[in-house]
């Protein structure tokens, strides 16, 4: 008898043990998942364009498949056994179908702008094209995704009455592995193994986990082949024979199965019956109602966070952990058996109206109505603070959202169907409401309602569910119970929404302006802020200043002093628009083409109406054409070329923008250049330290062997620089100054001729250097797609900066960059000068010594600052030593 009891002990440890590994490696499996989503969002985003409509197509269809997979391979669930080894082989699979990711996307490559050609004037067969692409990687590996929960669930659960427990307690595991997928793929990994490597691991946890349930199934049977019941926490435990299902009358002969009800045509205990297609409906507008909500929180953090990479995966993580302890709590109620299900499920719903009705005012109130979040902290007690926000303004609401899911298990416990095709079937029917919720959120209700409004909706959504559950109570167990409560949380949900007034947003916060004009677009928040003087700017989510008529000379140069390089721009393409006074300016020269893609477009419509006096009739130029698009997909996309490549001013810690300093970016731009010509990249000074800047002009410097680096004012501070690249230009042409000007119509004015020597005075100045020849920057990394440095290490910057514990290249590092690179070649020395003669050296000198004179003026050191005055003033021509902006003689409005 002992040996007996040992023997039994020994055998229920050991299935301890199985289940404890197996649920392991499901945990392994949704990171996995997670990291795959992450990956291809970005990867697709780099080749359709960091869009919200690329971003969307991909999401959807990556979430089309996970839907597809689970009803398909659910109804596979009772005949393919074992279902470990189903779902090892599943898990093997995704991983083969993974790698396709590569061959197919570099073929796309050189495919695409082939298709482009024929298509691409045809914006719906353009999206066909990139929704086949994205079928085609996606599909397959998120088909087989779409199985793994059904057939684990129908090796750990063999009977559907345990279907609330187990089935719960797997959907929490497998979320909580999402949830620390987003954290590798979003924190951790691609620093150290690049995205490629990321990815690779990805598909190699998939291989580990598939052959390990392979492995396992060989000597594990499920419990539905040996016999063994599994607990409603999900354990396997001893070895009793499973129960038969309780009687039930049969259905009426030709009802659909649809309609059957869960609990059979009758109850004993004369509770509420709810049809299978009840209960899916209830599963997609739980989908519907969650990621729509979930789309609108992260448009509404993008009002007061940084939005670098790292804020978005707090979010998300934040997102997903919530709604894996909302599914344990689900777990945890389907395992009191004494609880009526009917009850605890409207419970739940009560909780998740009136969380998502409150979850307006409570956003707006945690963050001092939509104030910047993080004040002056440094990187880590900024991160600390972003995900204390995140979970005092979401986690209880996402919390009860993401409780209704599960607890539907719990009320298909009296099913038909065996658990594989019961809960694949419920994640079916919600992630379909998942895709419609997201799409319907981001490009209907948004631009439609905005932010506030649209939560309102969605909260209404829950509202519905409740009243429908309510009625689908059976009176006799409850009497008016149900009704009672859902009428009064309907009132409650209603009045929390009716008594939510947020103030008008704070748009132009900092700026001192107000709103003229604001939108909500699929891509993002945007607005016109008026300014003092009549001057006007457009901001983007809250905290992004785009450009502002005050700075008109200041944007203007940044196309100006380009111009005057080349000796016939004729094609021009700007990488981003802004306001348009920057790509504008460009009309005051003989182009034949100008090409601008602005990825924003809100930010189009918005300068198309409020920016015309400023923007030289960029508008309505029969030789413009403006796409609203991703700048590097435009460049990628056509085989079009142009003498200049101008990339505007873009913030490098924001999500997305890293992009455009990358090694491969910069190759498409040279493959996009005619013979001679020059790609011009800009960059704020005052928003990158030394170590972002070196980053940037290495990585240019891999792709074009002749780099300078041009200023884009004299300011002592917030100033601005061109990292101006060329393919077969090694030499500065001083003639082709004075020609450019000429032929802007520059070559006389009303108080005089200018001649050849008052341009290059003017524009040399602004010569800070040769940044190839110097080798200043030989040692530091490059930054590509893979490894994307400046995306990851300028948001970190920032939040040193705003500490007091990091500095940006501005003041006292900009001028000690400017005298490295005089010292390392000087302008004698300097090849890219070598066709200038001593006088015209001479202007190079003095931008040096008026940049050291402004600084040194600005600390109030002016007995310091004098000499440099004198140097500056001994090379300048006197006619110009007092103008400082090309653009003033260029374009006269």
């Amino acid at each position: 008898m002992t040996d007996v009891v040992l023997l039994s002990n020994t055998v229920a440890m050991v299935t301890r043990k199985s289940t404890a590994l197996l649920l392991l490696l499901f945990f392994f499996s949704g990171s996995a998942a997670l990291m795959y989503q992450v990956l291809w969002v970005r990867r697709l985003g780099l080749l359709f364009g960091s869009t919200a409509q690329a971003a969307a197509l991909t999401v959807a269809i990556f979430f089309a498949g996970l839907a597809l997979g689970g009803r398909i391979w659910g109804g596979l669930t009772p005949r393919l056994r074992p279902p470990l080894r189903v779902f090892g082989l599943l898990e093997l699979g995704v991983a083969l179908t993974a790698l396709g990711h590569f061959f197919l996307l570099d073929a796309y490559h050189t495919v695409y702008p082939l298709l482009y050609a024929v298509v691409g004037h045809i914006p719906a067969l353009d999206m066909l094209i990139k929704a086949a692409i994205a079928t085609i990687v996606l599909l397959p590996p998120a088909f087989l995704m779409g199985g793994t929960l059904p057939f684990m669930t129908a090796h750990m659960v063999p009977v559907v009455r345990r279907l609330g427990g187990g089935g719960g307690l797997l959907y929490a595991i497998n979320t909580a592995g999402s949830a620390a997928g987003v954290v590798a793929a979003g924190f951790i990994l691609p620093l150290r193994i690049g995205f490629h490597g990321t990815y690779l691991l990805a598909v190699g946890i998939d291989a580990v986990v598939g052959l390990s349930c392979v492995a396992l199934s060989l000597h594990h049977r499920s419990a539905a082949d040996t016999g063994n019941a599994v607990d409603t926490a999900g354990t396997l435990v001893g070895a009793p024979q499973i129960e038969p299902p309780p009687q039930i009358d049969a259905p009426p002969a030709g009802t659909p199965q649809t309609d059957l009800p869960m609990g059979g045509a009758s109850r004993a205990d004369g509770s509420a019956r709810f049809s299978e297609r009840f209960i899916l409906s209830l599963a997609f507008l739980s989908g519907f109602a969650t990621l729509g909500i979930e789309v609108v929180w992260t448009r509404l953090f993008a009002q007061v966070l940084q939005n670098s990479v790292y804020t978005y995966a707090v979010v998300l993580c934040c997102f997903l952990i919530a709604l894996a302890f909302g599914s344990l709590i689900s777990q945890l109620l389907s395992r009191l058996r004494f609880l009526k299900p009917e009850a605890v499920l409207l419970g739940i719903l009560v909780l998740a109206t009136l969380s998502a009705a409150s979850s307006p005012g409570l956003f707006y109130r945690l963050t001092g109505g939509l104030g910047y979040l993080g004040g002056d902290t440094d990187w880590a007690g900024y991160i600390a603070e972003v995900a204390r926000a995140a979970a005092l303004a979401m986690f209880l609401p996402a919390v009860c959202l993401g409780m209704v899911l599960p607890y539907l298990l719990r009320l298909s416990e009296k099913s038909y169907r065996a658990p594989g095709e019961v809960i694949g079937r419920l994640v079916a029917a919600d992630t379909l409401g998942a895709i419609l919720g997201s799409l319907g959120a981001g490009f209907v209700l948004l631009p439609l309602l905005g932010s506030w409004r649209t939560l309102n909706l969605l909260a209404l959504v829950y509202c519905v569910a409740l009243a429908v559950t309510a009625r689908q109570v059976v009176p006799k167990q409850f009497g008016r119970i149900p009704r009672v409560a859902a009428g009064l949380t309907a009132t409650a949900a209603i009045v929390l929404v009716l008594t939510f007034t947020p103030h008008p947003r704070q748009l132009g916060r900092g700026l001192g302006g107000s709103v003229i004009e604001h939108r909500e677009g699929p891509a993002a928040s945007s607005a016109v802020i008026a300014l003092a003087g009549g001057n006007r700017a457009i901001r983007v989510n809250s905290y992004y200043t785009l450009g502002s008529s005050s700075a008109l000379e200041s944007e203007r140069n940044q196309t100006v002093i380009p111009m005057l390089l080349h000796p016939n721009p004729d094609s021009v393409f700007f990488l981003g628009m802004g306001t348009g006074i920057t790509a504008g300016a460009a009309l005051s020269f003989p182009v034949e083409e100008l090409v601008v893609c602005e990825i924003i477009d809100d930010v189009i419509k918005l300068a198309n109406a409020h920016f015309r006096p400023y923007v030289n009739g960029l508008f309505d130029d029969p030789r413009v054409r403006i796409y609203a698009d991703d700048g590097r997909t435009c460049l990628s996309r056509s085989a079009a070329r142009y003498d200049l490549i101008i990339s505007d001013l873009f913030t490098p810690w924001k999500a997305g923008t890293g992009n455009l300093y990358t090694v491969e970016t910069y190759r498409i731009g040279a493959e996009r250049l005619r013979p001679g010509g020059l790609y011009v990249q800009w960059i704020p000074l005052y928003q990158v330290s030394e170590r972002e800047f070196a980053i940037i002009a290495r990585t240019m410097g891999e792709v074009f062997p002749h780099l300078t680096l041009w200023r884009g004012d004299l300011f002592p501070s917030r100033s601005i620089v061109a990292l101006v690249g060329s393919l077969d230009r090694p030499h500065l042409d001083p003639q082709v100054i004075a020609q450019a000007a000429a032929r802007a119509g520059a070559s006389g004015e009303a108080d005089g001729e200018r001649d050849a020597e008052f341009f290059e005075a003017l524009l040399l100045r602004f010569y800070a250097g040769n940044l190839q020849g110097s080798a200043l920057f030989a040692d530091a990394p490059v930054n590509s797609d893979s490894f994307p440095y400046v995306e990851y290490l300028a948001p970190q910057t920032h939040r040193q900066v705003r500490a007091g514990t990091g500095r940006f290249l501005t003041g006292s590092a900009r001028q000690e960059l400017y005298r490295r690179l005089a010292e390392a070649l000087p302008p004698e020395d300097d090849p890219y000068l070598a066709l200038l003669d001593e006088r015209q050296r001479g202007y190079v000198h003095a931008g040096h010594a008026y940049m050291w004179y402004n600084q040194l003026r600005s600390l109030h050191r002016d007995e310091a600052a004098r000499p440099y005055l004198s140097r500056y003033l001994s090379f300048m021509p006197p006619a110009v030593s007092r103008e400082f902006s090309p653009t003033r003689h260029i374009i006269r409005d």
